[in-house]
């Protein structure tokens, strides 16, 4: 289907899973109350919400976590419906999410962890050298010590080192379609700047990468420049429009979508 649109989220519905109660099966609460959104290859979308809307619960049903269900609703990948799809079969597919709070793998080394994702992801066995070789060019790119690639993935990084090695793991493995959840969180203007320069970098290299940006706040919007913007309040997408909504919604709030 070569005509279809890189990515699509049609009449999203996701809840909680069902908990096994003393009194028997407690139904899940409904998160996410019908969610559309069409993504273009090569578009940058933002996502726009306060605490508590989705935004997180629309990215990790996005990348198919077992902590939420998809009630009704589906997930279009170029084409393909991957609403059942596990969530190793759309990163090899070209799907990548860069996670609010990245997780420590104890004694993996970013190396290994980025050769045996690449080597899946491209379904050939990647030679340690030219990993090595690109890592270093991507690391200089995005003003990363070297040394940092021998490190365990994570484990002992700051905020903004993890935010970098989130971004790290986009440029190499080179996916289709990025999700982006909070990347600006608990960063400072620096290292914010540093990460969206990043981005940029990946999209001069790559014209027909999709991106959804999820954020709180338009800082990362002012570096971003996305061609949407859409705000979701309770579930729901509520507005869309360019950085002249972005403006609006700095000016006057989340309140006055509601």
């Amino acid at each position: 289907m070569t005509d279809a649109p890189l990515f699509q989220i049609e009449d999203l519905h996701v809840s909680t899973p069902e908990i096994e109660t003393d009194t028997g099966m407690e139904p899940g609460t409904d998160i996410l109350r019908g969610v559309s959104l069409t993504i273009q290859a090569g578009e940058v979308h933002a996502l726009m919400g306060p605490n508590g809307s989705g935004k997180s619960t629309l990215a990790n049903a996005l990348l198919g976590s077992p902590e939420y269900e998809i009630t009704s609703g589906r997930v279009l990948f170029k084409g393909d419906d991957i609403t059942e799809w596990d969530t190793d079969v759309r990163g090899k597919a070209g799907m990548f999410l860069a996670f609010q709070y990245p997780q420590e793998i104890s004694g993996v080394s970013v190396l290994n962890f980025l050769r045996q994702a690449l080597s899946a992801r491209k379904g050939i066995e990647m030679s340690v050298l030219e990993l090595r070789l690109s890592l270093m060019e991507w690391m200089d790119r995005l003003s990363m010590d070297a040394s940092f690639m021998e490190r365990y993935v994570n484990e002992g990084f700051s905020g903004g080192e993890k935010k970098r090695n989130e971004i790290l793991q986009m440029a190499v493995l080179e996916p289709e379609m990025a999700v982006l959840d909070e990347t600006d969180s608990g960063l400072d203007i620096d290292a914010l700047k540093t990460v969206a320069e990043g981005v940029h970098l990946i999209r001069e290299e790559r014209k027909g990468l999709g991106t959804l940006a999820i954020t709180h706040y338009q800082r990362l919007l002012d570096h971003l420049q996305p061609d949407h913007v859409h705000i979701l309040i309770d579930g729901r997408i509520v507005a869309s429009g360019g950085m002249k909504l972005a403006a609006r919604l700095e000016q006057d709030g989340y309140e006055s979508f509601k």
